[in-house]
């Protein structure tokens, strides 16, 4: 149910590249290479939101705002990730031992950071496409 609404809302906001540029912060050579619906894992359990991969970043955005607690306060806000392209140091496709219908994919930053990736409805098409946004970037930087 809630990849229907995400497509009703992709189609209401004229698709993913507008909905990218409204998001995140580009540069007018950027270009959208694809997008992914998936889930973000986090310590909160896992958040359904949508991948993308440019020629300068990875970002995700959740779907919809998450609660936290601002002292005494209730606030929203939606979930972002950025990695730009040459902070980026790895991506690791992986499945689960126990479950192999799960599978997932790890994107490490050069500064250590970890972002789990998971419930691709094309898993491969997201693997590869992440690889060669690594490969394209350590290319560009020898």
């Amino acid at each position: 149910m809630g990849r229907i609404a995400q497509g009703t809302k992709v189609l209401a906001e004229g698709g993913y590249e507008k909905i990218f540029r409204q998001t995140f912060e580009t540069v007018p050579e950027e270009q959208l290479q694809n997008s992914f619906a998936c889930y973000l894992s986090t310590s909160a359990g896992p958040v359904m939101g949508v991948l993308y991969v440019s020629t300068a970043k990875l970002a995700y955005c959740s779907d919809s705002p998450l609660s936290y607690q601002n002292g005494s306060k209730t606030e929203w806000s939606y979930y972002k990730v950025v990695i730009p392209l040459h902070q980026l140091k790895a991506i690791n496709p992986s499945t689960s031992r126990v479950n192999p219908s799960e599978k997932y994919i790890q994107v490490s930053s050069v500064d250590s950071h970890e972002f789990w990736f998971m419930g691709f409805l094309n898993y491969e098409s997201a693997v590869k496409c992440l690889q060669e946004a690594l490969q394209q970037h350590s290319l560009q930087s020898v």
